[in-house]
């Protein structure tokens, strides 16, 4: 494991404690580090929203986002369970599951995957969402990957209710809430910058990322700009 890449990625999560920060590109940020330094083969998040109700918030590729979308709309699958109980739920071998989640395992399969690790993300008891690892290949996990992968969702989280406050919930759902609004509007640009250029969705999503980044501007921003063309967006839209 890349130990230097490993420091720094919780630098990163810790970094941005800050009262204004982009929260879909940082979730982003934990599932492609999660990829780069676990050894999974995909990484997603799954966020609550003010009703209680799980939303995909991000994830490292489109396969593993619609796999998760498969889990909410079949009310089933390691990372609902997790999200549940608070407790982690890791499963080496996928196949040996489908008398639990028949529907989710046939469907991570035909995805490619044959394990899964589900992280919740929570502080104290309060759980906000979940941290799902896919891997390509069945098998026993590296011993330290399960516990590595909880201190970085633990440190995400952390980074999500650093406003706390005597009404800490109230100010977690409404920016959870906000970030759902801009996961629309990413979506949405992604699938229109996708159509004009001619490329798949997460490259779609990797232009865009790579354009806010690279003129310091909001991802959400940014997409709402280019869905309403009221900005020439030089090097975008070209």
């Amino acid at each position: 494991m890349n130990q230097r890449l490993l420091a720094k990625t919780f630098v990163e999560l810790a970094d941005n404690l800050v009262a204004d920060f982009d929260l879909i590109d940082f979730l982003r940020l934990l599932t492609d580090r999660c990829v780069g330094m676990l050894g999974a083969s995909a990484a997603g998040v799954l966020l609550a929203d003010r009703d209680g109700e799980l939303r995909v918030m991000a994830a490292s590729d489109e396969q593993v986002r619609l796999l998760e979308l498969f889990q909410l709309q079949n009310d089933e699958g390691p990372c609902l369970d997790c999200f549940r109980t608070g407790a982690p739920v890791v499963v080496a071998r996928l196949n040996g599951e489908a008398d639990r989640w028949p529907r989710f395992v046939a469907a991570a399969h035909r995805s490619g995957f044959g394990a899964v690790q589900a992280l919740p993300m929570r502080l104290r008891d309060e759980v906000v969402g979940a941290l799902n690892l896919f891997h390509a290949t069945p098998g026993p996990f590296e011993p330290d990957a399960t516990p590595l992968a909880q201190a970085l969702a633990d440190v995400a989280t952390i980074s999500l209710l650093q406003q706390r406050t005597a009404h800490r919930s109230t100010v977690l759902n409404e920016q959870l809430q906000s970030a759902l609004n801009s996961r629309v509007l990413i979506e949405q640009a992604k699938g229109k910058l996708a159509e004009r250029r001619g490329i798949d969705m997460e490259q779609a999503f990797t232009t865009l990322r790579g354009y806010a980044r690279a003129h310091n501007r909001r991802l959400s921003d940014l997409a709402r700009a280019f869905i309403d063309d009221f900005e020439a967006l030089p090097g975008l839209r070209s």
